[in-house]
């Protein structure tokens, strides 16, 4: 379907532009806000009789995409991430990240209009990124990654004490036992032997019998 834009839209395009876009999306989405307006010979016209105050207002854009561009080229951010000792970076610094910077220091640009080299910086050093301002109109921006190291402790677990089975008692021990076992019993008493009865006379009723 083929609409006429009423307002910008960063994913479409500018106000005044024809775009043909899904039916379903322009109904519910480009219609209801006001972002467009369907491609009649009625509104046709109408962009036609306001073409010199859109063309006034992309003029300020570009005016504008020059001051930006000045100023973001001498600008260099500087950035502290954590580090390994050889520089890598525990996370990586992407076109997210460089947002978030910038807007630290007064620049609201969208990450998608922010350009880095792969899918984003991984090592500390210096690098550049390329941000997209309007139409062919873009700034190069310096960017140092700092790495900061970060140290961490290593415990090391104390010595777990060897522990002995009884089987693997000295056999010194053993024989002393055995020996100490043996002098004892030469040492001991020996058993007294049971004493037997006196042998008794006989009396004279047994002689005589």
């Amino acid at each position: 379907m083929k609409v006429i834009l009423n307002k910008d839209l960063s994913t479409l395009g500018e106000e005044g532009d024809v775009k043909d876009v899904a039916r379903g999306y322009a109904r519910n989405y480009l219609f209801p806000r006001g972002i467009a307006l369907p491609y009649t010979p009625k509104t046709v016209k109408l962009f036609e009789a306001r073409k010199e105050e859109i063309e006034a207002k992309k003029a300020q854009k570009r005016q504008d995409a020059l001051g930006l561009k000045e100023r973001l080229e001498n600008l260099e951010l500087s950035l502290t991430m954590p580090a390994g000792a050889n520089g890598k970076l525990y996370g990586a610094v992407t076109s997210q990240t460089v947002a978030d910077e910038l807007a630290k220091q007064g620049f609201q640009i969208d990450r998608k209009r922010i350009d880095l080299a792969g899918a984003g910086i991984k090592n500390a050093g210096k690098y550049k990124a390329v941000i997209k301002l309007y139409e062919n109109s873009h700034a190069e921006i310096q960017i140092v990654i700092i790495g900061q190291e970060i140290k961490t402790e290593t415990h090391h677990a104390p010595a777990r004490p060897v522990r002995r089975r009884r089987d693997d008692a000295p056999a010194v021990a053993s024989g002393a036992v055995n020996e100490t076992s043996s002098a004892a019993g030469a040492d001991a008493p020996a058993a007294e032997q049971p004493v037997p009865p006196p042998e008794t006379a006989p009396t004279a009723e047994t002689a005589e019998g």
